[in-house]
């Protein structure tokens, strides 16, 4: 599917708020409601809008710790994969999970209350068959997060509205 600048915009600013109405955000692009409401159901059929959620701040749910975990292991069959992938799957404080390239196969990010509750996980973690290695760090500070994918338009000109570094007034 295309990108054009109209739709990378309307992208924008859903993922600043998905609440927004059509009205609102074609407003904002320059369309009345309706056809934006189609652009917007159009990005939806397309799969590009995959779904729209409320945030959660995770501190204020009492989930204050944000923990990395690394983990490698000697086993690569698909097989294993799926087992492994299953289990992890089922840990709800698990809300990343990435297979990589390099010295660690597989990357989980994990949202818990503190250290002993981090144990909790990782005592369930190292119950699966097949892992070599289980490290964790844990996160001082977030310095930056964001659930918004950067939006580019499909022509060669780049991003819908790329920031002047240099200049971030503008």
């Amino acid at each position: 599917m295309k990108i054009d600048p109209t739709d990378a915009k309307i992208l924008e600013l859903l993922q600043e708020d998905g609440a927004q109405s059509a009205g609102a955000i074609g407003e904002a692009v320059g369309l009345t409601q309706n056809p934006c409401w189609k652009r917007i159901r159009r990005l939806e059929d397309a799969g590009v809008i995959t779904g729209r959620v409320a945030l959660v701040d995770a501190a204020k749910v009492g989930m204050r710790a944000v923990v990395f975990v690394s983990v490698r292991t000697n086993q690569h069959s698909e097989d294993w994969l799926e087992n492994f992938s299953a289990a992890v799957s089922e840990i709800p404080e698990v809300v990343e999970f990435y297979r990589m390239s390099g010295n660690v196969d597989y990357l989980l990010k994990v949202l818990v209350a503190d250290i002993s509750d981090y144990d909790r996980i990782y005592k369930r973690l190292t119950t699966i068959p097949g892992l070599f290695d289980v490290s964790s760090s844990f996160a001082m500070e977030q310095i930056k997060y964001t659930t918004a994918v950067p939006v580019r338009t499909s022509d060669a000109s780049g991003f819908a509205d790329t920031p002047d570094l240099a200049n971030p007034k503008k």
